[in-house]
């Protein structure tokens, strides 16, 4: 039986940016990415500890060193610059999978 699983977690990170003009998507910073095992692309809930707004998407990447997570399209009017959120991805998996985790300081440096 497949079972969705945690698979990566980006915890307590700081939006940078919102923009509501852009087409869709969350834009993370790559260092972040490759923290976590996230693909372009890839499908993610992030949910807002600041506000609860919970929606899904999919990730772009921001240059590695940018510290950035910017909010686009539509989920501009519900998760807005300055929001601490939590960012997952799940896979399907038959076995137990150990996720990839980090968590955020407010300025976006890996804390843990």
């Amino acid at each position: 039986m497949l079972r969705h699983l945690l698979k990566s977690k980006i915890h307590r990170a700081c939006v940078t940016d919102s923009n509501i003009e852009y087409e869709g998507s969350i834009s993370i910073a790559e260092e972040f990415m490759e923290a976590v095992d996230l693909w372009p692309g890839e499908k993610v809930l992030v949910a807002s500890i600041t506000s609860g707004h919970r929606l899904e998407t999919y990730v772009q990447v921001s240059p590695h060193g940018s510290k950035s997570i910017v909010i686009n399209g539509g989920a501009a009017h519900l998760i807005k610059s300055g929001e601490r959120v939590t960012i997952m991805a799940y896979t399907l998996s038959e076995v137990p999978v150990e996720s990839k985790r980090i968590l955020l300081d407010a300025e976006n440096n890996i804390i843990g």
